[in-house]
């Protein structure tokens, strides 16, 4: 007899690496980064850890798939959309990718625990280089660029994922503002005046508009006089 350590196994499926993976994100949107282990993953799907061990070597390799199956969701097409200005076309790539990953917000920190280096996000960044190269960058400048970009748009999600102090989904973003306005106001205005006075302007610093407002300002810097 199998020993399920007193737990009843969950309802099996087809296992496939698609099953393994819905499996994990699951756990994750629940839980947190933590949840996904492979042996509760092999419980979500009803299997033996064995069983997940035979499409993924390690959790490391669960984690990169998943980071894939992400990128390859967002809609890599709307940065050849030469029909649109290069900046608007990297705003809209920037808006899905956010819209997606914090319906998935214990998927986040995985984005940047390891490189970035499967098919989509290599992918990914070639469409990003082509439509800074529409802009007229020169190819370091774009590469340096793309960087920069990246790091923007990751760390801005990821910076509004952790100012959530439980794991599981977040709460609606006017909800979540007004909560960070709540937590501000109670600063003391005696001894933090200035960040007192602009408590409504950074209370929405974990919203929409922020995000567009950091992101115009970086795609108009990168076309600026060289300031080196």
């Amino acid at each position: 007899m199998t020993d399920t350590g007193g737990r009843r196994p969950g309802p099996r499926r087809a296992l496939t690496e698609d099953t393994i993976l819905e499996a994990a994100l699951a756990l994750l949107d629940i839980g947190g980064t933590d949840a996904a282990s492979i042996r509760r993953i092999a419980a979500a799907v009803g299997v033996a850890p064995n069983a997940v061990y035979t499409y993924f070597p390690d959790k490391s390799a669960v984690v990169a798939a998943l980071v894939e199956r992400l990128l390859g969701e967002v809609d890599h097409g709307v940065l050849t959309d030469r029909r649109r200005p290069w900046p608007r076309r990297i705003e809209a790539l920037a808006l899905d990718l956010r819209s997606r990953l914090l319906a998935h917000p214990g998927a986040v920190p995985l984005l940047l625990s390891g490189p970035m280096d499967g098919p989509h996000a290599l992918t990914l960044g070639e469409r990003l280089l082509d439509a800074l190269a529409d802009g007229g960058l020169d190819q370091a400048a774009a590469a340096r660029g793309s960087y920069a970009i990246t790091t923007y748009v990751l760390g801005a999600i990821a910076l509004e994922v952790a100012d959530v102090p439980r794991p599981g989904p977040l709460a609606p973003e006017q909800e979540r503002i007004a909560g960070r306005r709540a937590a501000l106001a109670a600063i003391p205005a005696e001894a933090f005046p200035r960040t007192a006075a602009a408590a409504d302007v950074r209370a929405a610093s974990v919203g929409t508009g922020q995000y567009v407002w950091g992101l115009r300002r970086l795609l108009a810097g990168l076309t600026a006089a060289d300031l080196d």
